[in-house]
């Protein structure tokens, strides 16, 4: 019996420590958070959170990037690519929310030190044409609900002193790293349906290239390094949102993740993004001083 007692006490404190490490953030915790966000310096590094205090530490911070930054024009779906996946130790996305003024426009100069742990990678943007696409189920229905894809050199920010320490529910939890992004021309969906299939195997099959002001190649993929396609991407984040009561709306932006690996920006760096074999594609440039 003595030995039933100090074994069922053994499991009730590991159950109490468990519990201990993987708690919501607190309101005070979340606003030391946010005011490392406002000023450009790195945060504490996150204690280990599940996919819910994650959501729950998320929606906290949301709340107070909201209040300094205003409306919301879009989401992001981050970890799309297995590759990102496995740097952050997890096999699923995460999602976070776009901002008024995080678009910014082709050719834009950024301070390299535009954030606390700032870093760029090749990505693309969708806009939502109906709300039906909450109901997409494949790239082609995807296709059917958006108006324009964009191209787009993502720069997020990790936040934390030691982004290698970060997993999937961490990066969920400082709102997918989001701060800015430079937007490219956007290239309008063809009304013809043929020309739509056209449009979905290109995505799929198109190769992304970042490069610098001397045309030296920085990394890059494939349209289909993302769920094996692109607009599997607003798929997914549709059925995410929908979970928090969230539906995808016309003019909503949508950042489908990482072309490439994520790569750290420096002073007089010229970065361009180009989407080989996605016609109508052009360029999209950020210089960083």
């Amino acid at each position: 019996m003595a030995m039933q007692q100090t074994l069922i006490a053994a499991v009730l404190a590991v159950a109490c420590a468990t519990t201990a490490q993987a708690e919501c953030l607190s309101d005070v915790q979340v606003a030391e958070l946010a005011a490392h966000y406002s000023g450009r310096t790195p945060a504490a590094n996150l204690p280990p959170l599940s996919d819910a205090d994650a959501a729950c530490t998320r929606a906290k911070f949301n709340a107070l990037l909201a209040h300094r930054l205003g409306r919301v024009v879009g989401y992001k779906a981050g970890l799309t690519n297995p590759a990102v996946q496995k740097r952050f130790g997890t096999d699923k996305p995460v999602w976070g929310k776009l901002y008024e003024g995080m678009v910014l426009r082709d050719g834009a100069v950024v301070d390299a030190a535009f954030g606390a742990r700032p870093l760029f990678e090749a990505d693309m943007l969708v806009r939502v044409k109906s709300a039906a696409i909450n109901h997409a189920r494949t790239p082609m229905e995807v296709l059917e609900h958006i108006d324009q894809v964009i191209p787009f050199i993502e720069l997020p920010d990790l936040l934390v002193q030691a982004p290698p320490q970060l997993n999937g529910a961490g990066v969920a939890a400082i709102n997918v790293g989001a701060r800015l992004g430079v937007a490219g021309a956007p290239i309008a969906v063809p009304r013809l349906r043929a020309e739509r299939y056209a449009m979905v195997d290109a995505l799929q099959n198109m190769a992304v290239t970042l490069t610098d002001g001397q045309g030296a190649r920085l990394g890059g993929g494939r349209g289909s390094d993302i769920l094996g396609h692109p607009l599997n991407a607003v798929v997914w984040l549709a059925e995410a949102l929908a979970k928090e009561d969230i539906t995808l709306q016309p003019g909503d932006l949508v950042s489908l993740g990482s072309f490439s690996a994520l790569l750290p920006p420096r002073p007089g760096l010229e970065v361009t993004a180009t989407f080989d074999g996605l016609p109508g594609a052009a360029p999209v440039r950020v210089t960083f001083r």
